[in-house]
């Protein structure tokens, strides 16, 4: 089976979030789903000194975040009619809608919140990869659409040559889900149990 996996280069990305709006538009969307969404970690502070002199700890980041497509994927195990299955050729994890009675166990379990019940259509949603593209021998679309190409795609031989498996505040620790997510991380970039700062574009 081939394994495949996305890259995120942290110190490019801008937090422009067109990855974001790609993956939105190609898939249509509405406007209150999103299957790539760009956090914003923020912390620190500023101090002003007796002599008026400024010092400061600010920092802020950004992360741009899918399906991690793990390796032991939470929700899958969790999925009492199998419809969240991960693909043996590809290990692209996505949902079967003929399958999926949308009882949200698989939202409840992944500690990315990647996959979403969508209740106008009555199963979960999710970022597949671009399963289709893929096939084709395409990136997925917010890879393409990335202007600063702070996201790659491949197997996950080649991305874990460019970073380190995703462990990065905000994001969980790895281990839970060996996720196939490798990132090459900033200098301001915290470690997963971090409580420096907060995601603030939470919505």
């Amino acid at each position: 089976m081939t394994q495949y996996a996305f890259y995120f280069d942290s110190t490019r990305c801008t937090g422009c979030k067109t990855c974001e709006m790609a993956c939105k538009d190609y898939k249509d969307l509405s406007v209150d789903t999103a299957y790539r969404k760009v956090f914003d970690y923020e912390g620190g502070s500023w101090d002003v000194a007796d002599n008026g002199t400024c010092m400061t700890t600010a920092f802020v980041y950004h992360i741009s975040m899918s399906c991690n497509h793990c390796d032991n994927p939470a929700c899958t195990s969790v999925c009492p009619t199998g419809a969240m299955h991960k693909d043996a050729d590809t290990g692209l994890v996505s949902v079967d809608t003929n399958k999926c009675i949308g009882c949200g166990y698989c939202h409840m379990a992944c500690p990315y919140n990647a996959p979403r019940v969508d209740r106008s259509l009555g199963h979960s949603v999710k970022c597949d990869g671009c399963a289709d593209r893929v096939a084709e021998g395409k990136n997925p679309m917010c890879v393409d659409a990335c202007p600063l190409r702070a996201l790659e795609f491949g197997t996950v031989e080649e991305m874990e040559q460019l970073g380190e498996r995703a462990n990065i505040a905000p994001l969980p620790d790895s281990s839970y889900t060996d996720p196939n997510l490798f990132i090459k991380t900033n200098d301001d970039a915290k470690p997963v149990d971090s409580d420096e700062g907060s995601v603030v574009n939470t919505a």
